[in-house]
């Protein structure tokens, strides 16, 4: 397989997440209404899924100039920093000075050598303090960097339903209510990361990509959110990022690791409560069954240096629908070899 650097700029605020196995679901949708994106329809690009992916995709993250900023590695903050002191007044302060520190950055054109390093991970003032503000956004004033806290703000949209019989609001269906959408600042890029087998093309996926972007992408699409627009492409090795001599995996989106494969796991669980699209969405039985995950960000501690064969790791998931039993989510996760210390 081979992987790409797939960079994005966001061009609205989006009520979905952008997350790895949503954006697969996305994709094949795109494949299933237009059989020439990928030579193939979908039925035979998913035939043989669970041993052979076609694609796998990351969930976003950010990238500021030649680094990417990546979510801090699901692990006890004593593997990951140094605290250098036993009083306990001064451990707690510590502690709460590096709860903050939520991004990791990676240099892509440096390795990785270990997690256990304070240099790489930033609070979100540290790293506002890396974001380089074009010229025509200071004099337009579309952004004063003082006045940010975060790149990305979650924000909560009122809406609500005009009854024409009385001519306001009220009660049911016509109570105002407000649906959860994240922001990002004017001149962020996002960029994923996503593996193709061999006998297709890159330019397929990011045309995919662009069609879900000029749609709109997740919840409230209908109303303008989700919107984004591709900018560039190019391939890329993730472990040419990661450490020289790696004991673990770092995941790039929400999977379902392989039993036996690992002999430790940190991850925050992530329960994807999956929904049908498209026209399933409005069929009897539109949900799909729920599927606990490791939320990307886990550390798998391998077994046998063996699983760096691949590029990826984790399983393809079945089983998920009553509607359409042909449904597989990807449990699978691309990921950065990295180094986790004893």
């Amino acid at each position: 397989m081979k992987t790409f650097e797939i960079t994005l700029t966001p061009l609205s605020g989006f009520g979905t997440p952008l997350k790895g196995d949503t954006l697969f679901g996305y994709i094949c949708w795109q494949a299933a209404y237009n059989e020439k994106l990928f030579g193939m329809n979908l039925e035979t690009l998913l035939s043989d899924y669970l041993v052979n992916p076609f694609l796998i995709i990351s969930s976003a993250f950010f990238k500021i100039d030649n680094y990417y900023v990546l979510k801090r590695p699901d692990m006890p903050l004593d593997m990951l920093f140094d605290f250098n002191t036993s009083n306990k007044a001064d451990l707690i302060a510590k502690r709460k000075e590096l709860k903050d520190k939520r991004w990791m950055i990676v240099k892509n054109s440096s390795k990785l050598q270990t997690l256990k390093s304070a240099d790489m991970y930033l609070s979100d003032k540290q790293l506002l303090g890396k974001l380089t503000i074009s010229k025509d956004a200071k004099t337009q004033g579309q952004i004063h960097k003082k006045d940010i806290k975060s790149f990305v703000v979650d924000y909560a949209q009122p809406h609500n339903t005009i009854s024409r019989l009385t001519g306001t609001t009220g009660e049911d269906r016509f109570t105002p209510y407000s649906v959860d959408q994240k922001v990002f600042i004017k001149d962020i890029e996002l960029v994923i990361f996503a593996a193709l087998r061999d006998e297709f093309r890159a330019y397929s996926l990011v045309e995919a990509l662009r069609l879900i972007g000029k749609s709109g992408f997740g919840k409230d699409a209908s109303t303008g959110l989700g919107r984004f627009e591709v900018n560039h492409y190019k391939e890329i090795d993730l472990q040419s990022i990661g450490a020289e001599n790696p004991n673990a995996c770092y995941t790039l989106a929400p999977c379902v690791p392989e039993k036996d494969a690992f002999s430790k796991i940190f991850f925050t669980p992530f329960t994807r409560f999956g929904r049908h699209g498209d026209i399933l969405a409005k069929s009897g039985k539109p949900f799909k069954n729920p599927v606990i995950m490791a939320d990307e960000g886990a550390v798998c501690i391998i077994k046998d240096a063996i699983v760096f064969n691949k590029p990826y790791i984790g399983k393809a998931i079945k089983g998920l629908s009553k509607v359409q039993p042909n449904t597989v989510s990807q449990g699978y996760s691309l990921y950065i070899p990295v180094k986790v210390e004893d």
